[in-house]
């Protein structure tokens, strides 16, 4: 132990010496404040809005049978891991995946802890943050110049976009992941030169109220503009096309919004989007959360492990990280007569796989009732904070508002480095 404090010591005084730097800060490597060679350039982000149930998924608690109800702890393909036996399927893929079983969240509501979620921040009255798929564009850079870099599927009204950045940014909503993205094609009662005619006079409009306007949200819808001209000439239109896959790979997915934003989201990827989110809703079971359970673990599981078996075979989950969370838990009790969970943000999950995360590992323990964090506690920004630093970008870098308020990318908060290989 003295030869551990030791060597840390030392380490500690290098770094002032020649860097005017703590090496160890918080408990985290001086490399997590810095930035890095990337292990992931893109994100899959699964959203299970209104609050999934950790202990019915991700954190089972086989020995104590008063919090687990209905269901029971399945094996997986990775030894000494449980999943709940709502998750056949991906039980199967744990190989390829690590857990992090002790985040909590001071939000209990599911605006405040969605946005927390999302941000990193407390939601204010007075400045809306931008959401991680937009840090990610601003910061990270395009990687095909036809297509938007942050893309939200299943998102209804409730999207969380650009915040103080620019527009530009903000995702791309698709609420219909076999519609695909409409309005982009033109008319075909209007002829091709006519349409060429109307898009150069509305590029001259443009440019003139530019020069007279210059200023920055004007700039922004200007660019906005742009990328949906050039969107609309592009053949990678086609990545938002699913009649393109397999019928077997669809079904394989699940013919259902989730399993085909999933798909969905596999093309995107494939064609160098950044940054997609699909949401999943539904989970706020107050009631019969076993009936409940029964459709709705299926079609996270089919398209769950649809989507890292897709990746893994085709060499994608190298560099994809894809990351399942929700804005809290459930309650371990069972509450009586209607057989539901309540919110509970004090302890619940997150899944992780690919893009430099290590394989069949768990980070961090609840208790034994699931309640309580019992090891190693992650706050929520941590997990944008893991996304970010896989991404290469510096969790400690400071960007400003317009009105000059500084913040950073996960608020200051550490990565999980324990679970990055």
């Amino acid at each position: 132990m003295n030869d551990e404090i030791t060597r840390r010591q030392f380490a500690q005084n290098i770094a002032k010496a020649y860097l005017g730097v703590n090496a160890l800060i918080y408990g985290q490597d001086l490399i997590a404040r810095t930035e890095r060679i990337p292990t992931a350039r893109h994100v899959i982000f699964l959203n299970m809005s209104g609050g999934m149930t950790h202990i019915d998924t991700f954190d089972p608690k086989p020995e104590n049978k008063e919090v687990m109800g209905q269901t029971t702890a399945i094996n997986t393909s990775a030894d000494g891991i449980q999943l709940g036996s709502w998750l056949p399927k991906t039980a199967q893929q744990m190989h390829l995946a690590s857990l992090v079983r002790s985040v909590n969240s001071n939000q209990g509501a599911h605006e405040q802890a969605n946005y927390l979620l999302h941000t990193s921040y407390q939601k204010r009255g007075t400045i809306i943050h931008p959401s991680m798929g937009s840090w990610i564009s601003k910061l990270c850079g395009k990687l095909n110049n036809s297509l938007p870099d942050n893309v939200k599927i299943n998102g209804g009204s409730g999207i969380i976009g650009a915040g103080y950045f620019e527009s530009k940014h903000g995702p791309l909503p698709l609420g219909n992941p076999d519609a695909g993205i409409q309005n982009v094609k033109k008319s075909g009662y209007v002829a091709e030169d006519m349409y060429k005619d109307r898009l150069d006079a509305s590029s001259i409009l443009n440019e003139s109220f530019t020069r007279q306007f210059p200023q920055k949200q004007v700039r922004a819808y200007s660019d906005l503009y742009d990328d949906a001209i050039k969107l609309m000439k592009s053949k990678d239109l086609e990545a938002f096309d699913l009649t393109h896959e397999p019928e077997a790979l669809r079904e394989e997915y699940g013919q259902n919004n989730f399993g085909q934003g999933c798909l969905l989201a596999r093309r995107l990827i494939e064609n160098k989007v950044r940054f997609v989110e699909v949401s999943y809703g539904g989970w706020d079971m107050h009631n019969d959360v076993f009936g409940g359970l029964e459709n709705k673990a299926k079609v996270l599981d089919d398209g769950l492990s649809a989507l890292l078996s897709d990746l893994d075979r085709r060499g994608m989950l190298a560099d994809t990280m894809v990351v399942v969370a929700s804005e809290f838990g459930r309650t371990p009790e069972i509450k009586a007569g209607r057989v539901g969970r309540d919110h509970h943000p004090s302890a619940f999950s997150a899944f992780f796989a690919g893009g430099g995360i290590k394989q069949g590992y768990v980070h961090g323990k609840s208790d034994e009732r699931a309640h309580y964090v019992e090891e190693k506690g992650v706050d929520v920004p941590s997990i944008n904070a893991t996304i970010a630093y896989a991404m290469g970008l510096s969790i400690e870098k400071i960007t400003y508002s317009p009105s000059g308020r500084p913040f950073k990318v996960s608020n200051g908060e550490p990565p999980i480095l324990d679970i990055l290989s």
